[in-house]
This record gives C-alpha cells, structure tokens and sequence, in this order.
C-alpha cells in the first residue's frame, strides 16, 4: 500500500482527501497545516508520496520544497491545488515537484498520480503542461547567456533524456524501460519544462551544452 502524507491548511480538506484515500490501495499516515509542520511529519513518517498545497498561511508550499531540497529529503511531491497559475506551476516544479494537480481532479486521477510518483515517475495536468511548453516554445533559445536555468532531473528523468538524444521515439523508449508510453510521454514533458527547452531536440542540446549527458 502506497504510504502518503497530506499537507494543508483547511482541516476539512485534509480530512475529505484522507477519506477518500481510504477505499483505495492509498494510506494517509500523516497529515499537516503547514510546511513547517510538514517536515516533522515527514521525517517521522518516510511516506512514499507528499500531497502538498501550495497557498499556506506561515510556511507555504515553495518554502517547504525548499526546504526538504536543502535537507536531502528525496520524497516526491505532488501539488494539489486550486491554482493553475504559470509562475506557481514553474516556481513549484523548480522547486523539486514532481507532480502538479488541481483539485477538481477525480479520485481515480488523484490516486493514478501518486502510484507513478511512487514508481519514480513526473504527472502535470495535461492542460497545464500545454500551456506551459507553448509559453517555452515563445521564449529565449534553450542554449547560451538568456536560457532559462536548468531545473535537476530525476534518475528516470535522465534515463528518458539518454534514449532521446539517442533518437528513440516514446515507444521505443517505452520498450526499453518497461514503461507505459503514456509515462514516457509524461516524462519527456517534464525534462522540456526542466530544461527550458522547446522541443525533443533542444532539450538535447541544452543537455549537452549543460553536460547532462557524460
């Protein structure tokens, strides 16, 4: 049973989640109100998954991705918010989000999102994602002084990112790892948003021009 801990500060959201959770293979095992309240939470817990809002009073969500950045803490957070602002999106996932969800998702949506973030896989709002790469492709080159930083990717991440410069398609690479395309799909969205990058081929430049790939 995947293990999560819930982060919010409205009680009855926490406890709506909790109990939603618990008629599927999902078990909440802590709950918290703030990001500093988080990271105890988290600490005693060792959840496989974090659901994180992002608009908390005190220590909000950004903060406390931060921190558990600074403490080497390697949990994957999904946000679950009601806000699909651009700047929170790309502020969140440079952060370290792994995961970016808006609340009005279903149940099925939500726990689909977590069994992959458990499995070392990247989930955003298809709509979300949409927008944000067309927002990329409209701005600075991906290589050279105006680039955009580059955001750290995960293991799986880099794996993807190998068998794109490689010239493998999502299916090929889907073969290769023993992933669902609609996965690698996922992924491949979360290393252009990563990079800065427009398309697969920019993303391998900037790889190469960040020395990503060895």
């Amino acid at each position: 049973m995947t293990r999560v801990v819930v982060v919010d500060d409205q009680t009855l959201v926490r406890h709506g989640i909790r109990s939603l959770l618990e008629i599927t293979e999902v078990a909440v095992v802590g709950e918290a109100d703030d990001g500093r309240a988080a990271l105890n939470v988290i600490a005693a817990t060792e959840p496989d998954v974090v659901l994180l809002d992002l608009r908390m009073p005190r220590f909000d969500g950004i903060w406390t991705l931060a921190r558990l950045r600074e403490r080497g803490i390697d949990v994957p957070v999904l946000v679950l918010t009601t806000f699909d602002d651009d700047t929170l999106v790309l502020d969140a996932l440079r952060a370290g989000a792994r995961g970016y969800l808006l609340k009005d998702v279903t149940l099925e949506q939500l726990t689909r999102a977590v069994h992959t973030l458990a499995e070392g896989g990247t989930l955003i709002a298809p709509s979300i994602t949409d927008r944000l790469l067309r927002a990329i492709r409209s701005g600075p080159s991906p290589v050279g002084p105006d680039a955009p930083p580059v955001q750290s990717l995960t293991e799986r991440e880099l794996e993807v990112l190998r068998l794109v410069a490689a010239g493998y398609g999502n299916r090929e690479i889907s073969e290769a790892l023993f992933l669902a395309e609609g996965t690698v799909k996922n992924h491949v969205s979360m290393i252009l948003l990563r990079l800065g990058a427009r398309d697969r081929t920019n993303a391998v430049l900037r790889a190469l021009h960040e020395g990503l790939l060895g």
